[in-house]
């Protein structure tokens, strides 16, 4: 970077000098078509300076850029080390594994054992360390939701599931019996139906009957207490034969 920085202030430095007539400029011998170009050199050594002084500008900036992705970079990749090793104390805390009480000894019991984990031997002690604190900082919300307590809440939604299963089944069973019981009394007052239908046609076959046999068909008479009921046949006195 410094030689180019050099290159390119000797460059604008004799185009400068050129143009002020204290050099000469480049000379070259160029023609195109037998057309011969005197300001061929002239024309080269400014496209040398102009090209030389843009790198010099461009150069830092894209140094810059490049330094600041690769920062970037590092920085993803060192949260994610942090919340991988987070994660694993998160879930030690939850399990039961730290007892220290004071927020010192805590920090120092989750990074000890962090770097005794076999999976976290790779990673720095300062993302360990971090690691650490933010494990500390959420033990009551480990605590909350521990192994033990969070196996005791699904015991007892599993218990709570499986009352719902069962008062569904003896829905669904109430339900069929009903419909059995409805299609039982449907069946019932069908049959009630069909033996007054068949009683009816019987009375009036009797009816028919009974005037031709000689008998007095029954009327049906309103008594005294006002129930209904029915007089007894009488015989009819048939005329005697002609002798």
């Amino acid at each position: 970077m410094t030689i180019l920085g050099l290159a390119a202030t000797v460059a604008l430095a004799a185009s400068l000098a050129a143009a002020l007539g204290y050099l000469p400029w480049l000379e070259l011998t160029a023609s195109f078509g037998g057309t011969a170009l005197p300001w061929a050199g002239m024309a080269l050594q400014l496209f040398l300076t102009a090209l030389l002084v843009t790198l010099v500008f461009f150069l830092p900036s894209s140094g810059r850029v490049l330094a600041l992705e690769n920062s970037h970079r590092n920085f993803r990749i060192s949260m994610d080390d942090v919340a991988r090793a987070y994660h694993v104390a998160h879930t030690a805390d939850r399990a039961g594994v730290f007892s220290m009480s004071s927020e010192f000894d805590a920090v120092r019991e989750r990074l000890a054992f962090l770097r005794d984990h076999p999976d976290l031997g790779h990673l720095e002690h300062d993302v360990m360390e971090v690691a650490a604190q933010m494990g500390e900082q959420a033990r009551d919300l480990a605590d909350i939701y521990s192994d033990e307590k969070v196996s005791r809440a699904r015991k007892f939604l599993a218990q709570r599931q499986e009352d719902a299963e069962r008062q569904q089944e003896r829905i669904v069973e109430a339900l069929h019996v009903c419909r059995e019981m409805k299609r039982w009394a449907d069946q019932v007052e069908l049959e009630e139906s069909v033996v007054a239908s068949q009683l009816a046609q019987l009375d009036d076959q009797l009816q028919t009957m009974l005037p031709e046999l000689g008998f007095e068909p029954p009327r049906k008479a309103e008594g005294t207490n006002g129930d209904m009921s029915q007089d007894a046949p009488k015989v009819v006195n048939m005329k005697p034969a002609a002798e």
